[in-house]
């Protein structure tokens, strides 16, 4: 049997091409409905979001009553002429002359409805990018993935693969997963391990970027990152990916411009290039969402700093699970708070106590805080984490010691701020929750394909 066959993306792409011709379409049968003379089928073949319709009749189609009784999920070729249907909610349908299956569906196939919870659904990720949720999550999860990098290549950065294996816990949370080659039931002796000291599955790639963009200005990595912590929250999972520019010669401002500017890229690249599924979302997930990432995209970014975000945030503790305090980290309804209910929009907050966060970020000369800033977002919370990097090789060693980190573990690290050290930046952006803020999904397991997190591994 020939595969010789149209797209139905193409059809949607240049109708006038194929009006009245003979074409050939491959699919996965949607729904089926037959009447005694005259049925409809809704085919989708993966190319596009929309599916099309097929139209059987009993006096041109030689199987119809079979044909008719497909199950859904049945892979099948159709062959017919495509009609124009100005009066129909669909702008053209496919008369089918011939329809033969190419792969059969069985009565079990577990998406018979229309309509599954999602709860549901995450019981079978090798399936459930069948329904039109989740192909509308993860076709906007490839477009987006597509922009990131068209914005780094217009911004001149150099794309730089950062290793999966590592021996450095870059955050200093050490909630890291252990990579060995030795009986994990028996004691390990790191001397006697594969890379002859403990080894890990990497959190971050930062650090190896810092010492790229001594030497290229301008560089971004964009892979699989892995925490250990045992979090079961809509937000956290065990496998995720990250993006994480760093740039030379640059400040924290510098920075935040940065960040403001990939977003608003990424938005409307997205919003040009997803308008079926995004308007997916906005019908059946958020009515919202349209109308909210148009306001990013009209609106600047807030700036203020950690101090005078406390200031806004104190008075409202009575209202907080978590009340905070000058020096506390701030949880996600604090977040949520500032950019919500105070400014409606993206926040930046910067300049947060160095007793909160990691060695690496350059001290500010209050001697408390740290040049570092988040991007809070409307319904996610944190989305990036950047800071301008500690470049003072004697104030870099002296901060690893209040970590309790040993300075000789990272020689290699100290050798940028040794040879021809520069004031530099960067920033983490976590892909996932990009993904949600895009789509309005509430929870990070729905737009991972296969999500890892605490007790689930497909």
């Amino acid at each position: 049997m020939s595969m010789a066959r149209t797209r139905i993306s193409a059809l949607f792409a240049d109708t006038a091409s194929f009006l009245e011709a003979d074409i050939t379409v491959c699919g996965w049968l949607r729904t089926v409905r037959g009447g005694k003379n005259l049925g409809f089928a809704e085919l989708n073949d993966g190319s596009v979001f929309s599916s099309l319709q097929v139209v059987a009749s009993l006096e041109q189609l030689e199987n119809y009553v079979d044909a008719m009784k497909l199950p859904v999920g049945t892979a099948v070729f159709v062959t017919g002429k495509l009609v124009l249907t100005p009066d129909a909610a669909q702008p053209f349908e496919l008369h089918a002359s011939a329809i033969s299956v190419i792969g059969s569906c069985p009565s079990d196939y577990p998406l018979q409805k229309k309509r599954h919870g999602m709860e549901f659904l995450r019981t079978m990720p090798h399936l459930r990018v069948r329904t039109n949720t989740f192909r509308a999550a993860f076709a906007v999860r490839s477009v987006a993935a597509q922009a990131l990098h068209a914005f780094f290549k217009q911004e001149g950065f150099v794309y730089v693969h950062t290793p999966i294996l590592t021996a450095s816990d870059c955050e200093g949370a050490g909630e890291m997963f252990r990579a060995t080659t030795l009986d994990p039931l028996k004691d390990i002796d790191a001397s006697e391990d594969f890379f002859l000291k403990p080894s890990y599955l990497t959190v971050s790639g930062q650090l190896e970027a810092e010492a790229f963009a001594s030497a290229f200005d301008r560089v971004y990595t964009f892979g699989p990152t892995f925490r250990a912590e045992k979090s079961n929250t809509a937000r956290h999972a065990t496998e995720f990916w990250m993006i994480e520019p760093e740039m030379a010669f640059c400040d924290l401002f510098a920075d935040m411009d940065m960040a403001e500017g990939m977003i608003r890229f990424v938005l409307s690249y997205v919003l040009a290039h997803c308008e079926k599924e995004l308007a997916f979302f906005n019908q059946f997930v958020d009515s919202t969402l349209l109308s909210r990432l148009q306001a990013v995209l009209s609106s600047d970014f807030a700036r203020i700093s950690y101090t005078e975000a406390i200031g806004i945030l104190e008075p409202k503790n009575a209202q907080f699970d978590y009340p905070v305090s000058w020096g506390s980290d701030l949880q996600t309804e604090h977040e949520r708070y500032l950019t919500e209910q105070v400014f409606q929009k993206p926040v930046f907050v910067h300049d947060y106590p160095k007793s909160i966060k990691p060695f690496y970020m350059r001290q500010n000369d209050d001697g408390r805080t740290v040049a570092a800033c988040d991007l809070l977002v409307p319904g996610v919370g944190e989305l990036i984490g950047g800071s301008s990097r500690e470049e003072r090789l004697d104030l870099l060693i002296g901060r690893m010691k209040e970590c309790a980190l040993d300075p000789e573990n990272s020689s290699w690290y100290l050798d940028l701020r040794r040879f021809g050290s520069v004031p530099h930046a960067g920033f983490g952006l976590g892909f996932e929750r990009l993904l949600m803020y895009l789509t309005s999904i509430s929870n990070i397991r729905d737009v991972l394909p296969f999500p890892r997190t605490t007790g689930q591994m497909f």
